[in-house]
């Protein structure tokens, strides 16, 4: 991922453009990120480092949605639905 797409996807879901801790900026960081790496996993099947790296990423991913979906379920609901995640 490259710094302009960091900036692209910060300005989308953040409050302004130096917003990178909000967690729905860190849910679409992490979005990105899983996607990349499971592109690179079908092409490389044996590559055991990035599944884990994937596993480890997915995790933290759903704990943010998580933590995300107890404090505010209105910005919850409408990440997901921009994101196209599942419940």
């Amino acid at each position: 991922m490259t710094k302009e797409e960091k900036k692209v996807i910060v300005a989308k879901f953040g409050a302004d453009e130096k917003d990178t801790g909000s967690a729905a900026v860190q849910v679409a960081l992490l979005t990105k990120r899983i996607s990349e790496l499971t592109a690179h996993i079908k092409a490389n099947h044996g590559d055991a480092t990035a599944s884990r790296a994937l596993m480890a990423l997915v995790g933290k991913r759903k704990k943010l949605l998580s933590y995300l979906a107890k404090n505010d379920n209105e910005a919850y609901l409408k990440l997901i639905a921009e994101l196209g995640l599942r419940k």
